[in-house]
């Protein structure tokens, strides 16, 4: 366990004493806060205003709530994910430029070298999305805060499950890279495909049928719409009463905090259960090839 904890910190210093990846990590989630209430701020803006029914009026901090809430999930969707493939490129880079030449001489295992990288990602990954999410939460409760001490808790925990998502994802590809084209081949298609096929850039519901059935079979997927739904339940719960619940079902269908699979909506509890198994699923591969490479 020593050598664990010390592989872990020279993993994660390292990170963090590389001022590119550092600063490209941090600096990508508070662009994208920029980018969304900028240029699609107003967009969803217009989507929520055309729900409302005429004579109803809704106060600006609920209708600013709405869009941060949907705007904000997006951005940790995309986060959690795409910064663990950042941080856990060290991985590759240590192929690259010998390190991992020396450290195989040593007497560290395979196996601890291997959980020291899955382990100083993860680290690595939640300083960033949590800084990210603080960013959130204040520009919520300066504009229009309405989420509960239990919503707030459970965006915690989604944010958690989204990174060991990410960082057992992340370790698995990141383990057959060996070239400095490959990293950058990866973080290119992560970074464009990722935030549109796990439904943050836009709802799952304005896809053609045959790709929402796709990106339905995508745990992220899921992880995402847990987002949708902890931050803007709290508007939901506010606008009960003041328009008909057909319409608050028709938000929460067409902003993805209903989502289907195969045209069954799936509970709170299935989607959590969804994302876990996940987790652990792609936690034990990458378990099983870094077992496989110390055998062999």
């Amino acid at each position: 366990m020593k050598t664990l904890r010390a592989l872990i910190r020279r993993n994660v210093k390292l990170f963090f004493n590389d001022k590119g990846a550092f600063f490209t990590s941090l600096i990508t989630p508070l662009i994208l806060i920029m980018l969304f209430i900028t240029f699609l701020g107003e967009v969803y803006r217009d989507a929520f205003a055309s729900a409302i029914p005429e004579g109803v009026t809704i106060s600006k901090s609920l209708e600013n709530a709405f869009v941060n809430g949907w705007l904000f999930s997006s951005l940790l969707g995309v986060c959690t994910v795409t910064i663990s493939f950042c941080s856990n490129l060290l991985m590759v880079q240590d192929k690259v430029n010998g390190s991992r030449s020396d450290i195989d001489v040593s007497p560290v295992s395979t196996t601890v070298l291997s959980l020291s990288y899955y382990a100083a990602s993860a680290i690595s990954t939640l300083i960033i999305c949590f800084l990210a999410l603080v960013v959130c939460f204040t520009i919520m409760a300066f504009t229009g805060w309405y989420l509960s001490f239990y919503d707030a808790l459970m965006t915690v925990l989604d944010t958690v499950l989204l990174v060991l998502f990410g960082t057992s994802l992340s370790s698995i590809i990141s383990h057959f890279l060996s070239t400095q084209g490959q990293m950058s081949a990866v973080g290119t298609i992560v970074s464009s495909v990722y935030g549109f096929i796990c439904g943050a850039y836009m709802p799952i519901s304005e896809f053609a049928p045959a790709i929402r059935t796709f990106i339905s079979l995508l745990p992220g997927t899921y992880g995402t719409a847990l987002l949708h739904l902890h931050l803007m339940q709290g508007v939901y719960k506010e606008l009960d009463g003041k328009i008909p619940r057909e319409a608050i079902e028709g938000l929460k269908t067409a902003f993805d905090a209903k989502p289907e699979f195969f045209g069954h909506n799936l509970s709170e509890g299935i989607m959590f259960a969804i994302l876990i198994g996940s987790v652990m699923v792609l936690t034990a591969v990458y378990v099983i090839i870094c077992r496989k490479q110390t055998k062999k």
